[in-house]
């Protein structure tokens, strides 16, 4: 069984909608929930914000927030998965924000992916994994496969 497939059952299992709010993955996640049949009834939808603006227009992260701290940053990570919660008719919802390379700079490099877990009622949850310069499709691949771990772990 997938780990996808184990996020929709458990969701399922507790009555939660799930909502993602990605940038660097393009909708990574949402796509591999959306690839297991039968996903439409945990799965609410996703957020593909890949702009700043779309990350201020869709999912209401600050303009304040963006300057201070950037696009990969934890305090967006978590704007944009409350957002996601906000503005969908969703329970839980997992943003990601990155730098899937290439490039990168000395403060921020290339594999620095920020993560949010956002639901109804619980403190939101947020970290950065350095996933490391191994180039975009991997660091894609890893964050996508991470947010679904997170998604996991906030339903068991």
């Amino acid at each position: 069984m997938s780990l996808a497939q184990d996020v929709l059952d458990a969701a399922r299992a507790k009555g939660v909608m799930i909502a993602t709010a990605e940038s660097c993955t393009g909708g990574m996640v949402a796509a591999a929930l959306t690839d297991v049949a039968g996903s439409s009834d945990a799965l609410e939808c996703g957020f593909v914000t890949y702009s700043n603006k779309a990350k201020i227009e869709m999912l209401d992260v600050s303009l304040d927030t963006l300057e201070a701290h950037g696009a990969v940053s934890e305090p967006v990570a978590v704007e944009m998965a409350e957002g996601a919660v906000n503005h969908a008719a969703a329970d839980l919802a997992v943003s990601i924000t990155g730098i899937a390379g290439p490039g990168g700079s000395e403060h921020k490099p290339e594999g620095r992916v920020c993560f949010a877990v956002a639901m109804a009622g619980r403190a939101t949850h947020v970290e950065t994994v350095e996933f490391g310069a191994q180039g975009r499709a991997k660091v894609r691949a890893a964050a996508r496969d991470h947010a679904l771990r997170l998604l996991h772990q906030a339903l068991s």
